[in-house]
């Protein structure tokens, strides 16, 4: 069959039979299941599901304008985490997408915020940290940026983005307790 065909064919498939609903739904879960990259055996969650669809569903529209982007684009797992009185959606990305997620980084959470309504977007990417046994994993050196204060700064960075950070002051109590303030780029500040 041409290629042509095969499309006329899925098209009078899903709009006859009885069970198109569910076929349709079948088809797009199963796309949106390749956003999802976990280790072995273990099953995603159905937040992560929902994000994985929420992905898939940019990818395909139309409108999109971030769409050839998306297409190598997956998650690793998302979370919800109560912030204040708002929720926010905490989404994991492998570290190899990373440097493509970072392009269209302001663009994919304010799509994201759409698709989940009354919660906040973060995407984070997924870092390893080297602990000062490295030797015992084989490795000879430890690159700087496996440390535990290079990892700490990077995901701050990630979760501040698409602004980028200004400056920092670290505030330390007489107990003995850090507080750090972050500032933000000031031309970002009438953003959202």
């Amino acid at each position: 069959l041409a290629q042509g065909q095969i499309c006329r064919f899925r098209s009078a498939l899903f709009a006859e039979s009885p069970g198109a609903g569910f076929l349709s739904f079948f088809f797009a879960m199963f796309n949106a299941r390749k956003k999802i990259l976990k280790d072995k055996g273990a099953a995603p969650t159905e937040l992560e599901e929902e994000v994985a669809k929420a992905l898939f569903d940019i990818e395909v529209s139309p409108s999109s304008d971030i769409k050839a982007d998306l297409r190598d684009v997956y998650i690793s797992s998302a979370q919800d985490l109560e912030v204040k009185n708002r929720i926010a959606l905490v989404v994991h990305v492998p570290f190899r997408v990373w440097k493509t997620v970072r392009k269209i980084q302001g663009r994919l959470i304010r799509e994201l915020e759409k698709k989940f309504n009354k919660k906040h977007v973060v995407l984070v990417a997924n870092r390893t940290i080297l602990d000062k046994n490295f030797r015992r994993k084989g490795l000879q050196v430890r690159p700087r940026s496996r440390t535990l204060t290079s990892v700490h700064e990077s995901m701050l960075e990630d979760v501040v983005g698409p602004t980028e950070i200004f400056g920092k002051r670290t505030r330390i109590g007489v107990d003995g307790s850090k507080l750090m303030k972050i500032i933000l780029d000031p031309k970002d500040k009438d953003k959202e």
